[in-house]
């Protein structure tokens, strides 16, 4: 066998490297991620394929794959985008962030450790301030069926909103009317709040009303 039974500094090197990276995804998900979606198989997801892509990487990066390799690994996953469920757009930016902070770390083997830190620092602040209430202000919209058709007129728009937030209970901002059914009444409206908690809720993403023949 031309392997040795153990090469210390590689060893070594491979142990730093895999907790630094593991504790900058950790802190990532953790901190930012999984206080406002609380999804737990996503948190799963991140942390394993952080895990996978790294090690991968790492311990291939001698076969000449490098760069190469880690944009076809993520070429794949966005591609399948796990085809069991539609994965949603800030997941989807989630898992590149994860994939492309594994990749650095276990490439990034010609520059010194000071410079990856700030790196990973780089990555930490910028989301950071995506994610933070302070520098933007989050506005959920959702979809509803409404019907009292008679206010959706342009010149009763302040009776339409109080009667949304009356019945809604939540603080609704501006409406857009969409489909008109006047035989039924009604009509498709979205309306655009201020969310209560900082929480991202995933049925605000439901782009249109389930038929009726539709289980």
């Amino acid at each position: 066998m031309d392997s040795p039974l153990i090469a210390v500094s590689g060893f070594w090197e491979l142990l730093i490297r895999f907790f630094f990276n593991w504790l900058v995804v950790s802190c990532i998900i953790h901190l930012f991620y999984y206080p406002k979606s609380k999804r737990r198989d996503y948190y799963f997801t991140f942390t394993l394929i952080s895990i996978s892509i790294f090690l991968m990487i790492f311990l291939l990066g001698s076969v000449k794959l490098k760069i190469g390799f880690a944009l076809g690994l993520f070429a794949i996953f966005g591609i399948i985008r796990y085809r069991t469920e539609s994965m949603p757009v800030r997941e989807m930016t989630y898992l590149f962030v994860i994939i492309a902070i594994s990749v650095i770390n276990a490439l990034a083997v010609d520059i010194s450790y000071s410079e990856l830190l700030c790196t990973n620092l780089l990555f930490i602040f910028s989301i950071w301030i995506s994610e933070s209430n302070r520098w933007l202000k989050h506005i959920s919209c959702k979809l509803i069926m409404y019907d009292r058709i008679d206010f959706i007129k342009p010149e009763h728009e302040q009776e339409l909103l109080s009667d949304l937030r009356n019945r809604t209970g939540l603080d609704v901002i501006r409406v857009e009317v969409g489909h008109i059914d006047f035989l039924r009444d009604s009509a498709m409206l979205k309306i655009y709040y201020e969310p209560v908690k900082d929480e991202i809720n995933s049925i605000e993403g439901l782009t249109r009303m389930p038929k009726e023949n539709e289980s």
